[in-house]
């Protein structure tokens, strides 16, 4: 226990699997589900590895399957996995004992990654006020919705609605419509509250405080904040018009919308689709050149100590960046008017080289394990678990044990990151005082 508290991004994986464990033991309960019975240990753990990873991926009917008790258990789980298991747990100590010592900061500090363990107390306010605050504006907005427009009881439409602003908001995808949002994909009072939702909670929180505290001067902000909300804007536009151009005139998916419900459902899926996970349009219906699209932009994910996956934001601008200054010959990378250690640039490469041998790993095993599965498909399916996104195509359900066990995990080390796992296995913080002689190998 010393050993893990001296080096506290080792307690990150152990936090995440100790909640997956607790969740899986509750949804295997005979009340947690609509038919009373007990639910097989791989679909209890497949979900609640989905919840605590904030993924959303189900492999059965979610409004269906469960009952009100385990659907509030994903609930549960949802926001423990999207604040952090060692964020919750340093409010539960705040609360009780009104303090937080040096080892609590320290855990703090390595999950949410901020830097300095001043005053911690005020992050966590500031971290619990803008998910409480979002996720209540939100619900308030689709409650009104639902029971002055569709006719939802008022009970009802508060449920629905704050159980998808929880799911938005924290990135995960589970819904209570067995179709998706697909009944809502024109509607702005419904799919913009939930898709900008998610690209807020998608920006990690030392990015939206900084851009926040500091909105009049976008110049001055860290260059993580940098490549975060102008990565994330940039992204999002292309989705929006690559998407909007590939789907204007299918028929299975927006091809029947006027175009005010083309753009807005090719918005909103697309905001949701970087690791939200929810259903706008129909996903199996796509057409083919939209599936490449997704597969990228889900592999990408969203910004660093958020609750989206993927490689994230800055990671991928990092190495544009990286190239970009190689192909100049330039001897420093530079963004922003600041030059980008070496450090933090092996570990971009790191991050991004590890997802791709993981996702592409994960693609054979599945084809090799499923017959008649297009290649697409399958890359499609395992980049959304292993970026915790929770799109699917139905070839989720339709895996047998093996490849949902394959799925599973990859949810699991997609949430806590490949080097962050890397770390917590092997870390190694010893300095060498010496050098090897330098040599130039032939690259190319």
């Amino acid at each position: 226990m010393r050993r893990l508290l001296r080096n506290p991004v080792r307690l990150v994986p152990l936090g995440f699997l100790a909640a997956i464990l607790f969740g899986t033991g509750l949804l295997m309960l005979p009340w947690a589900t609509s038919q009373q019975r007990y639910t097989p240990f791989v679909t209890a753990l497949f979900t609640a590895t989905s919840a605590v990873s904030v993924t959303g991926m189900a492999i059965n009917d979610t409004p269906n399957y469960w009952n009100g008790f385990g659907l509030a258990m994903i609930t549960v789980l949802t926001q423990l996995g999207g604040l952090g298991i060692l964020t919750m747990a340093a409010l539960v100590i705040l609360a009780v004992s009104r303090r937080l010592g040096l080892r609590n900061r320290l855990l703090v500090q390595a999950e949410t990654l901020e830097f300095g363990i001043g005053d911690v107390r005020w992050l966590l306010v500031r971290i619990v006020a803008a998910v409480f605050v979002t996720e209540a504006v939100m619900t308030a907005v689709i409650t009104s919705r639902l029971w002055l427009t569709y006719g939802y009881p008022p009970w009802r439409a508060l449920w629905f609605a704050a159980f998808d602003s929880i799911q938005a908001f924290n990135n995960g995808g589970f819904t209570l419509y067995s179709d998706g949002l697909v009944a809502f994909s024109r509607d702005p009072w419904v799919a913009l509250p939930l898709g900008l939702g998610a690209i807020i909670g998608g920006l990690g929180f030392p990015a939206l405080f900084e851009a926040v505290r500091e909105w009049r001067r976008p110049r001055g902000w860290a260059i993580a904040t940098k490549l975060t909300i102008w990565g994330s804007l940039t992204l999002i536009a292309l989705g929006f018009g690559a998407l909007l151009f590939a789907e204007w005139r299918n028929p299975a998916t927006i091809g029947t919308y006027d175009a005010r419900g083309k753009v807005l459902a090719a918005f909103t899926q697309i905001a949701l689709s970087r690791t939200g996970g929810f259903d706008v349009i129909h996903i199996d219906r796509l057409s083919e050149e939209s599936y490449p699209l997704l597969i990228v932009l889900m592999f990408i994910g969203g910004g660093s100590a958020s609750t989206a996956g993927g490689i994230k934001v800055s990671t991928f601008f990092l190495l544009a960046f990286v190239i970009w200054a190689e192909l100049r010959g330039e001897p420093d990378v530079t963004v922003g008017g600041r030059r980008v250690a070496t450090a933090s640039q092996r570990q971009a490469m790191t991050v991004a080289l590890i997802s791709v041998a993981l996702v592409v790993a994960g693609t054979v095993v599945v084809i090799a394990a499923t017959k008649h599965v297009r290649y697409y498909t399958a890359l499609f399916e395992v980049t959304s678990a292993f970026s915790t996104t929770g799109l699917t195509t139905g070839l989720a359900a339709q895996l047998k044990e093996p490849g949902q066990y394959l799925l599973t995990a990859l949810m699991y080390i997609g949430r806590i990151g490949p080097l962050a796992l890397g770390s917590a296995i092997a870390l190694n913080t010893r300095r060498r005082q010496y050098r090897y002689p330098e040599e130039q190998p032939i690259v190319g």
